[in-house]
C-alpha cells in the first residue's frame, strides 16, 4: 500500500513539475496573428485609472492594433468590490484618452468579473470581438487562456504585455506561475463549452 501511495504522490508531483514548465513556456511566447480582435484582459484599476499591470495591458494591446493585427480592441474585467466603473471602462477610457485610438476601434465588455467569465462574454458577442482573437495578459496567464479560449471554441493567439511590472521582478512572476501551474489544469477539467 505505501508503494502505491508513492508511485501515487510521485505522479501527482511529476504532473505539477509538468505543469510549471508548460505555463513558463507558455509565458514566453507571442503568438500574435492578424486577427478580428485584440481582447484584453481586466486587471485591477483605481479610481479610474488602470493599474500598473492594466496599463501595460493596454499599451500592448494599442501596439498591436497599431501594426494592424486587428481592426478593433475589447477590453475585458468587470466591477470590482468597492468600486464604482468596470475596468473595461477604465481600460475603454485610457485607450481612447491616452493612447489616442479611434473610438470606433475599442469596445469594453465588463460583464465578467474573472477570466472564464469575461472569455465568456466575448465568445457570447462575437459581434463585437469576431472568433479569432489575440489574448493580451501577462505572460504568466497565457496558458490558462488559451484552455479556456479553446474550450469556448474561439480561435485565439496569446500575447503577453512585455512590459507588464510583473514580468519586471522575477520573485513575483514566479510567485504567479506556480499558482498558475494549478489554475491551468484546473480550467482544463472543469471549463465546458456553453
Amino acid at each position: 500500500m505505501r508503494r502505491i501511495a508513492l508511485g501515487g504522490l510521485a505522479l501527482l508531483l511529476a504532473a505539477w513539475i509538468a505543469s510549471v514548465v508548460t505555463v513558463a513556456l507558455a509565458a514566453r511566447h507571442d503568438g500574435a496573428a492578424p486577427a478580428d480582435a485584440i481582447v484584453v484582459l481586466g486587471a485591477a484599476q483605481y479610481n479610474g485609472r488602470p493599474s500598473p499591470v492594466l496599463k501595460a495591458r493596454l499599451d500592448h494591446a494599442a501596439g498591436l492594433f497599431r501594426r494592424q493585427l486587428a481592426p478593433r480592441i475589447v477590453v475585458t474585467g468587470g466591477v470590482g468590490t468597492g468600486d464604482s466603473v468596470s475596468e473595461a471602462e477604465v481600460g475603454r477610457r485610457y485607450l481612447l484618452e491616452s493612447a489616442g485610438l479611434p473610438d470606433s476601434a475599442v469596445a469594453s465588455e465588463n460583464a465578467g468579473r474573472n477570466t472564464e467569465a469575461s472569455l465568456r462574454a466575448v465568445a457570447r458577442d462575437s459581434a463585437t470581438a469576431g472568433r479569432r482573437l489575440i489574448l493580451v495578459s501577462d505572460g504568466f496567464h497565457m496558458l490558462r487562456l488559451a484552455i479556456i479560449a479553446r474550450r469556448l471554441d474561439l480561435d485565439a493567439m496569446g500575447s503577453p504585455a512585455p512590459a507588464s511590472p510583473i514580468q519586471a521582478s522575477s520573485r513575483r512572476e514566479v510567485v504567479y506561475i506556480l499558482g498558475e501551474s494549478l489554475k491551468a489544469p484546473v480550467a482544463f477539467i472543469v471549463t465546458r463549452a456553453e
